[in-house]
């Protein structure tokens, strides 16, 4: 019986093949291309959290003019200016964020990104070993002339400190924790170096002679020199490798997502040649403007 079932469906088949062959009045039907096969999935790049949900929190030492400082003619957030100011703002417009500037010493800015506290750092940062060590560091962005580093002291020294042979024993004041600081202890070794906290105070401490010269970066001497005419150069450069020239926003390490979308967004400032516009209003702005210290914890100091 079995075999029987067999053999009449054969027949079945084999007929249905057969009409199908012999109708050629009607196309033949044609098979549907099959789909293209499905990519594999990828991991969604993961999301990017600030320490205020909406609001994107930038630490900075406002005593570094050009690069950031307070106009005094106006209050609040607006108050801080400079050109790290306009790169956070062009930052967190392009994230949609709100802006919330945190003042602070040099020092704690670094200590404020390592904690978490906020979320990145502008305050005319170098890259240096030890911070791509300890932090996530942006690509480069170039200003102007921040990239030489140079010595002031008081005008009436004239070029007594001009060369690093005249140097032997004389005080060098350098801000804690930056490249100012590292350069004199790799050029002047035979200086004795004297450590200050915030720019505004270690002027004070130039003028009462706490030390001869004072280590700074080229632009912030020229704004310096701008607003104190008994403040001149020394004459003396320091060589700076090209690896610390330019200057880097500072995130928390292991930050990825916030690191490559503001490696994303600095890119696209650069296309748009934004950067020299920046740097030229916040000269001008401070030549009115004032460097003003903070404390650790965010207060005048």
């Amino acid at each position: 019986m079995k075999k029987l079932i067999a053999f009449v469906l054969a027949l079945t088949m084999l007929a249905c093949l057969f009409a199908g062959c012999g109708a050629s009045s009607t196309p033949a039907a044609t098979t549907a291309p099959a789909a293209p096969e499905a990519p594999a999935a990828t991991e969604p790049p993961a999301a990017i959290k600030t320490v205020t949900p909406g609001v994107l929190t930038v630490a900075t030492s406002p005593d570094f003019a050009p690069m950031e400082f307070v106009d005094a003619s106006k209050e609040g957030q607006d108050k801080f200016v400079g050109f790290d100011i306009f790169l956070a703002k062009y930052i967190a417009e392009q994230m949609g964020l709100e802006l919330v500037i945190t003042p602070m010493s040099f020092d704690a800015c670094q200590t404020a990104v390592a904690m978490g506290t906020v979320d990145m750092s502008l305050s005319g940062f170098s890259w240096t070993e030890t911070r791509a060590e300890n932090f996530n560091l942006s690509d480069y962005y170039n200003t102007g002339n921040e990239d030489a580093q140079v010595l002031i002291t008081l005008a009436t020294n004239g070029d007594k400190y001009a060369d690093a042979a005249n140097m032997e024993g004389i005080k060098v004041g350098v801000q804690t924790a930056s490249l100012q600081e590292q350069l004199t202890d790799d050029q002047l070794a035979g200086a004795e170096k004297v450590v200050f906290s915030d720019l505004t105070t270690a002027l004070m401490q130039l003028r009462n002679g706490d030390f001869d010269v004072m280590a700074v970066a080229e632009g912030n001497a020229t704004s310096i020199i701008a607003n104190n005419p008994d403040i001149a150069l020394a004459g003396f450069n320091f060589v700076v490798d090209p690896k610390y020239t330019g200057n880097v926003v500072m995130m928390q390490k292991g930050a990825d997502a916030l690191l490559a979308k503001v490696n994303e967004i600095m890119a696209q400032a650069v296309e748009q040649d934004l950067y020299v516009g920046w740097y030229e209003t916040a000269k001008e702005m401070a030549n009115t403007g004032t460097e003003v210290s903070y404390d650790d914890a965010g207060n005048v100091a």
